[in-house]
C-alpha cells in the first residue's frame, strides 16, 4: 500500500453557483484546470453509512489498519503486547481503546494512535 497525498483542509472555501448551462459547463472546466474538485455529487460518508457512529469509528479503524497491514488479531497481539481477545473486543466495539493501548497500536500498524481515540 501506498501512502496518499493528504490535501490541506485550512482555507477551504465551498462555492455554489447558478447561470446559464453553458456557462456553467465553461466554468467547471477553468475550475478543473485549477485542479478544484466538483462535489456536487458526493454525500458525506455518515449519512451512506448511519449504521457507523461516532463510538464505532475507532473499531472500524483498528480493524481496517489491521487488515491493510495483513495482520491477523493474533499477530497484533503479539507485536503489541494486547491480549489477542482484547484486539477483538476493541474492533468489536466491547472495548474501549485506552491510550497506551492505541500507542502500541499505532506504532506496530503504522499509523497515527489518534485515529483510535
Amino acid at each position: 500500500m501506498e501512502v496518499t497525498k493528504k490535501h490541506h483542509t485550512r482555507n477551504i472555501q465551498k462555492v455554489h453557483y447558478i447561470g446559464p448551462a453553458e456557462k456553467i459547463e465553461k466554468l467547471d472546466q477553468v475550475a478543473k484546470s485549477l485542479g478544484l474538485v466538483d462535489l456536487s455529487d458526493s454525500i458525506p460518508w455518515r449519512e451512506l453509512f448511519p449504521e457507523f457512529d461516532e463510538k464505532s469509528s475507532p473499531s472500524i479503524a483498528l480493524r481496517g489498519a489491521r487488515r491493510k497491514e495483513n495482520l491477523t488479531q493474533k499477530e497484533l497481539a503479539h507485536l503489541t503486547g494486547i491480549p489477542q481477545g482484547h484486539i477483538s473486543e476493541m474492533e468489536n466495539g466491547r472495548r474501549t481503546i485506552g491510550k497506551e493501548s492505541a500507542k502500541r497500536l499505532g506504532k506496530a500498524l503504522n499509523i497515527s494512535y489518534k485515529v483510535f481515540l
